[in-house]
């Protein structure tokens, strides 16, 4: 009976723990990332500062301001959209961090589909 307490009392306060997240160490800098979208793997690299972020993505470049929600959620929004499906809003959540990389999730605004992605920051030389 004794082993169930413990093991209960070891769930309990690991199941409370959460992992720090430093998403202001995020917020500026030049990053490349693979986001799963479906079945297909899109690789990007972006640059950002606190409200602009400019992406290239198979030889285009894209830029969109950036209004942060709180220290480790953004909403991006093309400054020039060229169809309606790019008039859409971007929700961006980051879930973790490390040293170098974190995860985040992104969907539309107002969507419930999510999809997840890992960005690794670049260094430059």
């Amino acid at each position: 009976m004794r082993f169930l307490y413990v093991l209960g009392l070891c769930l309990l306060f690991s199941g409370c723990y959460e992992k720090d997240r430093n998403c202001a160490d995020f917020k500026t800098g030049s990053f490349e990332f693979e986001a799963v979208v479906g079945i297909e793997v899109f690789k990007t690299t972006l640059v950002r500062n606190d409200s602009i972020e400019i992406d290239y993505f198979q030889g285009k470049t894209d830029t969109s301001s950036i209004r942060w929600v709180n220290n480790c959620e953004y909403i991006l929004q093309k400054l020039n959209p060229k169809n309606q499906a790019e008039k859409k809003a971007i929700l961006i959540k980051i879930l973790t961090t490390s040293e170098n990389e974190y995860t985040f999730e992104f969907s539309e605004v107002g969507s419930t589909n999510t999809s997840k992605g890992v960005a690794r920051r670049v260094h430059e030389k």
